[in-house]
C-alpha cells in the first residue's frame, strides 16, 4: 500500500470514531443523563432575615445537600410583588429554570402562569392552582397557637403585645390562635395588634414594638419576618415570642419560642416530581404530624410546669382531640362566630376575615 492510501486509510479511521462519539454524545438517553434540572426560589426579603425567608432558603439548601450535582438551585431576595416579581421569574424562565417556589401570598397571576406554560410554579401561602401553579402551606396555626400559650404564662399583666404585618386571612388566623393559646395559660388576657403593613421592615417592626409596650404589653409577640421585635423586647427586658424561625440567639434573654417551618421535605418531594416529570399541580397543607410545623427550642423563661402543659396540648392537636378553632368561638363584639360541636375549615381559615374576643385592633388593619 503506498504512503497516499494508508494516510487517507488513517484519515477515515479518525471520522469514523468521532462519528461514534458524536452519535452517543447526542443521544436522547445521554442528555437526559447528563443535564442538570434548575430549580429557583423567590424570596420577599433576604435569604438571612431570620425568620420566613430564611426558613425558606434553609429548605432550598436541603435540596441541593440531597440531590447534590443532579440540581442546580439559586434564590432571588427582596422581590416585591407585581413588576418586579414578572421581571425576576422572566430572567429565570430565560436561564432554563423549570421549576420556580414563589414563598409569598400574591406573587403568582393567571397571566403569569399563561406566560409560561412549560413551567412549573409553587407559591406558598396562596390560594390560586392553574395547571402549572400549586400552592402549599400548613397549620402552622396550631404551633402559633401553643407559642400563645407560653406568652400567655410568662405575661405578669393582662396585656401581651402582638405585632402583625397584612390585614390578609393568613395573618389573622395566626393573630387569633396566638389569643386563643395565650387565653389558655392567661385567662382573660388581651392580646393588641400593631400592623405594619410589610413582611420585613425591621424598622418598623421595632416602633411596633415600642408602642405595645408603651401601651401596657408585658410580653412581645409577632407575625413578621425580622427579630426586630425580639431585639426591643430584650432592651426593655420583656419576654418574647418569634416566628417562622429559631431567632433565639438575637434576644436569648428575652426568648421563649416560636412557630417554625422546615420546607425541606417538601421542596424535596416536588422538586423530585419535576425532574421525573410526575409534578401535578396540588395543594399542600402540612401540620405537626408530617413535621412542616414545630415549635423551636424554649428559653430560659419557660418554666417545666409551662413545658408540660404545652406538651399536653401539642399531643391533643396531634391526636385530633384538640383543635383551636373549635366553636364556641366568638368575635370581638361578642358574635358567635363558629357553634359548639363545629370546626372550620381549611376553607374557613383561609377566609379569616374577623379577630377573636379577647384581641384588640381591627381586622381591617
Amino acid at each position: 500500500m503506498t504512503q497516499r492510501k494508508l494516510a487517507l486509510a488513517a484519515v477515515l479511521l479518525v471520522i469514523s470514531a468521532a462519528s461514534v462519539v458524536l452519535a452517543l454524545g447526542t443521544s436522547p438517553g445521554a442528555a437526559k443523563s447528563s443535564s442538570v434540572f434548575k430549580a429557583a426560589w423567590i424570596y420577599v426579603g433576604p435569604h438571612n432575615d431570620g425568620g420566613w425567608s430564611q426558613a425558606h432558603e434553609a429548605g432550598r439548601q436541603y435540596v441541593q445537600k440531597m440531590l447534590g450535582s443532579k440540581v442546580q438551585t439559586t434564590y432571588k431576595e427582596n422581590i416585591a410583588v407585581g413588576a418586579q416579581f414578572s421581571q425576576t421569574v422572566a430572567s429565570l424562565v430565560a436561564q432554563g429554570y423549570k421549576l420556580i417556589f414563589a414563598t409569598s401570598y400574591g406573587y403568582i397571576t393567571p397571566a403569569i402562569a399563561a406566560k409560561y406554560p412549560d413551567v412549573d410554579f409553587e407559591q406558598a401561602t396562596g390560594t390560586y392552582q392553574a395547571k402549572n401553579v400549586s400552592e402549599y402551606f400548613g397549620a402552622a396555626e396550631d404551633t402559633v397557637f401553643l407559642s400563645g400559650m407560653a406568652a400567655g404564662a410568662a405575661a405578669k399583666c393582662n396585656t401581651i403585645g402582638f405585632v402583625v404585618a397584612y390585614p390578609i386571612p393568613e395573618v389573622i388566623r395566626h393573630a387569633n390562635a396566638f389569643a386563643l393559646g395565650a387565653q389558655v395559660t392567661h385567662p382573660g388576657v388581651a392580646v393588641k395588634l400593631v400592623w405594619t403593613n410589610s413582611w420585613f421592615d425591621p424598622a418598623k417592626e421595632k416602633k411596633a414594638a415600642q408602642s405595645l409596650h408603651a401601651a401596657g404589653a408585658c410580653v412581645l409577640g409577632q407575625n413578621v419576618d425580622s427579630p426586630a421585635t425580639g431585639q426591643y423586647a430584650q432592651s426593655v427586658h420583656v419576654p418574647w415570642v418569634g416566628y417562622d424561625s429559631d431567632s433565639s440567639k438575637f434576644a436569648p434573654k428575652s426568648w421563649l419560642t416560636g412557630s417554625v417551618y422546615n420546607w425541606g421535605p417538601y421542596y424535596l418531594k416536588r422538586v423530585k416530581a419535576a425532574m421525573n416529570g410526575t409534578w401535578k399541580s396540588g395543594f399542600y397543607y402540612g401540620s405537626i404530624n408530617d413535621g412542616f410545623t414545630k415549635l423551636a427550642p424554649y428559653g430560659p423563661g419557660v418554666s417545666a410546669a409551662t413545658k408540660a402543659t404545652i406538651a399536653s396540648k401539642e399531643k391533643a392537636i396531634e391526636n385530633g382531640s384538640f383543635y383551636e378553632f373549635a366553636g364556641p368561638l366568638y368575635d370581638q363584639s361578642g358574635k358567635l362566630r363558629v357553634p359548639k360541636g363545629k370546626k372550620m375549615t381549611v376553607n374557613q381559615l383561609y377566609a379569616m376575615s374577623w379577630l377573636v374576643k379577647g384581641v384588640i385592633g381591627s381586622p381591617k388593619g
